[in-house]
């Protein structure tokens, strides 16, 4: 059950941050260099999940993507599949918790970019993806590591959304955190602490890693 867990944890971390690093450049090249209405709004709705307790972002996606959900009722009427109680459950879970930390950190990168260094590539006749490909990125990237080393840690360690949108089977959605708390409810603490241990490792890791990419954007 322990190597599942962290097998399982692993897979839905790594599929949730190669989801999350293209999908949080883009949002947050649109919300740093982008000019439309509800341009903060959409800020705001992004940063949510940062903010509210993971079980009301899992009952929002519960709500939207279950059974009888607003997207999952006709996805279920049409294919027969649902999303609820499956590892891609568990990884949409965790990309919904964790993109907020790629897109804060990748829109501070990209707004720390000397903007003039922009205007001359559009004045040498650049296209905008051009520039962004080419000047953008490249000056923005140790910002990027530490947006998507963040968001890794965070989506290795997502509990409460996919909890309620993954549920908490072994040997199929339970992913190491909720093997953690199903260890220490059935009081086998020398398993949980062997995972704690391992987490906090990792998770210090992660953050070292970004804490590191993030002063150099100073």
């Amino acid at each position: 059950m322990t190597l599942f867990a962290i097998r399982l944890s692993l897979q839905v971390a790594v599929t949730a941050t190669c989801l999350i690093v293209p999908v949080g450049i883009f949002l947050a090249y649109l919300l740093a260099r982008g000019k439309f209405r509800g341009k903060e709004l959409l800020d705001v709705l992004l940063t949510l999940p940062l903010v509210l307790p993971p079980t009301v972002t899992g009952f929002y996606l519960v709500v939207v993507l279950g059974r009888n959900g607003v997207i999952g009722s006709p996805i279920h009427a049409l294919t027969g599949w649902d999303i609820m109680f499956t590892w891609e459950a568990a990884v949409l879970a965790s990309f919904i918790v964790a993109m907020p930390l790629m897109v804060k950190t990748a829109r501070a990168a990209f707004e720390s970019v000397d903007r003039q260094l922009l205007d001359v590539s559009a004045t040498l006749g650049h296209s905008e993806l051009t520039t962004l490909l080419r000047v953008l990125l490249p000056l923005s990237r140790k910002g990027l590591i530490a947006g998507a080393s963040l968001a890794f840690a965070r989506a290795l360690g997502e509990f409460g959304a996919t909890l309620m949108l993954a549920g908490n089977i072994p040997g199929k959605t339970s992913t190491a955190p909720l093997a953690i708390y199903n260890f220490a409810s059935n009081g086998d603490w020398s398993a949980a602490n062997g995972l704690v241990l391992l987490f906090t490792l990792i998770s210090g890791l992660f953050l070292y890693i970004a804490n590191r990419y993030s002063r150099r954007l100073i």
